[in-house]
């Protein structure tokens, strides 16, 4: 394998990052989810419009790993009014860390959640946090192995049905 680059994504790497969370989140999660229900989803969170609306927010960030001309997953972090839920002015959250399943256990997970880390830093946040599926055991492994603790719970909806999320953070020495 040769070496994973990051770099920072813009609006002309829209469609890759479609890609890539349309593939990533199909894999992780159509195993447990009615087809219907896969479908809705991928079509409303990675629509040309909600993707091109979030490239242009200035409050959220991605980046692209890529092995040569390959993209094999993606970061988005977001500060201010583009976080989800909490938009406290000291955090930044991790949205999405998407790996491709075929770059699994090949550390690409791990340099986005270090250029996240990076990115908090860059930005003088106090603490990360994000929201993880109770039932994804890969990932939340990832982040308690990164120091994450949980702190909350909330309802995310996929189709009719009602998942939790645990919600975790990591303050920034």
């Amino acid at each position: 394998m040769s070496s994973i680059i990051i770099q920072t994504a813009g609006i002309k790497d829209l469609e890759t990052i479609q890609n890539i969370g349309r593939q990533t989140f199909s894999e992780t999660f159509s195993e447990n989810n009615s087809e219907e229900a896969m479908k809705k989803y991928l079509e409303e969170s990675f629509s040309t419009e909600k993707v091109q609306s979030e490239l242009n927010n200035p409050d959220s960030h991605f980046f692209i790993a890529w092995e040569e001309d390959n993209p094999v997953g993606y970061l988005k972090v977001n500060s201010g009014k583009a976080q989800t839920e909490m938009q406290d002015e000291t955090s930044l959250e991790i949205e999405r860390i998407y790996v491709k399943k075929s770059y699994h256990g090949k550390k690409v997970g791990q340099l986005l959640y270090d250029q996240a880390l990076e990115t908090a830093r860059s930005l003088q946040k106090s603490y990360l946090w994000l929201g993880v599926w109770e039932q994804n055991e890969r990932a939340l492994n990832f982040y308690r192995k990164n120091g994450f603790v949980e702190f909350d719970k909330h309802i995310f909806v996929l189709g009719d049905d009602e998942q939790t999320d645990l919600m975790m953070k990591k303050i920034l020495e």
